[in-house]
């Protein structure tokens, strides 16, 4: 409505030509649909708490804040786990189900690290709306898992696509940032059968899913009906014929008597019987002969069956998809807990993810770094203190030992 009165004050020429953008931007948008959204604004009031861990005591909370540091605290409030090792997990339902088929599927929320997190997930799940989902937890069937997953040498950004009832990783790792700072994660599923997936809207991985994961078998597999030639001749090098071992090469021994050697004095051979030089290797020894190697004319390299078409191979150009999505939810374990979650988003345009992100993550990512900073810079300058306070003290009770030797 707002460009209508633009068009009326065209020419001709600039009204068709607006008029055609205007349809195509009203196209583009209508078919645009988002199925959950939240920056818990509200809170928490759409999520559901899974009873999962609550009878062995390991069942940790969500609370409702912007964390220890931030760069606007309305935008940046989410939800934190805590405390410190300890099981969480928690759901709430699309607006409505979701099967992406001949659309795009982007799923996208923000994480922060602000505890400088040692051993934790850090993901969320997209579930089916067969899934129960009261008792949610790592069992419960899914069919995405996407985000950081963080222990020890793991640091990677997970991407689990669940195929006719196996779980697959991806064959490569897309390695995820470790500081404190929001970061956000950004899963982009296509019709076409290709995704890309983008850290803080800048893409790490992308390609077909056919090639990245292990959905279906390999197109091609070795023939095993394929014998070697029996005059393949897989010897890089063989011996030189032409090369021929000199006259005398066996007469020279290992070892011989030490030339310097001698009998000691007291040696009585009617005793000791008769004396001998101990051996030592000899220096004109050269070894067993061998003839020289010489590259094989007729090699023809390690022999390989070759390929042929994998009669288990069936074509699948519906990879992507997944019907009737009804939920998004977490579980996961956190060592050190304190991870903040935020602006969490599913919906068929990535430019509706990439405009949430640039609203939130993008207008307040400098000043929450400046927060961060100052809480570092503050620490340090606690730290030094204590230290000088801690060495002052030192000195204090060296020098009242020293008087009291004295006296």
């Amino acid at each position: 409505q707002q460009l209508l009165p633009l068009l009326h004050a065209m020419p001709v020429m600039s009204k068709l030509v607006g008029a055609a953008a205007l349809l195509a931007f009203t196209a583009t948008n209508a078919h645009a649909t988002t199925y959950f959204k939240d920056d818990f604004a509200k809170g928490m009031t759409k999520w559901k708490a899974s009873t999962w861990k609550e009878n062995d005591g390991t069942k940790g909370e969500f609370t409702v804040t912007a964390g220890d540091f931030f760069g606007d605290e309305k935008i940046n409030t989410g939800i934190k786990t805590g405390p410190d090792a300890r099981f969480f997990a928690t759901y709430a339902d699309f607006d409505k189900p979701f099967t992406n088929e001949g659309k795009d599927l982007v799923f996208q929320f923000s994480a922060k690290n602000e505890q400088g997190i040692d051993c934790g997930g850090g993901y969320f799940k997209l579930l089916p709306k067969s899934s129960e989902m009261k008792d949610f937890s790592g069992d419960t069937p899914y069919s995405i898992m996407f985000g950081p997953d963080i222990c020890g040498a793991t640091k990677r950004v997970h991407a689990i696509f669940t195929y006719k009832g196996k779980n697959l990783l991806k064959k490569v790792d897309v390695p995820c940032d470790t500081d404190k700072h929001t970061h956000v994660y950004t899963l982009h599923v296509k019709p076409d059968n290709t995704y890309d997936i983008l850290v803080d809207g800048e893409s790490k991985a992308s390609g077909n899913l056919e090639d990245d994961w292990e959905f279906l078998k390999p197109k091609t597999i070795k023939d095993p009906d394929a014998t070697k030639p029996d005059d393949w001749d897989e010897r890089a090098q063989i011996p030189d014929e032409s090369d021929v071992k000199p006259e005398g090469w066996d007469d020279i021994p290992a070892e011989i008597p030490d030339p310097e050697a001698e009998q000691p004095e007291d040696w009585d051979e009617e005793d000791d019987g008769t004396w001998e030089a101990p051996m030592i290797p000899n220096p004109e020894y050269k070894g067993e002969w061998k003839q020289k190697m010489i590259d094989n004319p007729d090699y023809k390299g390690v022999w390989v069956a070759p390929d042929i078409d994998n009669p288990e191979y069936e074509a699948d150009d519906k990879l992507y998809l997944y019907k009737d999505l009804a939920y998004v939810a977490t579980e996961i374990w956190q060592v050190k807990a304190g991870t903040v979650f935020d602006n969490i988003i599913v919906t068929d345009d990535i430019k509706e993810a990439d405009k949430f992100r640039q609203d939130t993550y993008g207008a307040t990512i400098e000043a929450e770094k400046e927060a961060l900073k100052e809480i570092e810079e503050k620490k340090r300058e606690e730290d030094e203190a204590k230290a000088k306070e801690a060495e002052e003290e030192r000195k204090k009770l060296e020098a009242e030992e020293e008087d009291e030797e004295e006296e």
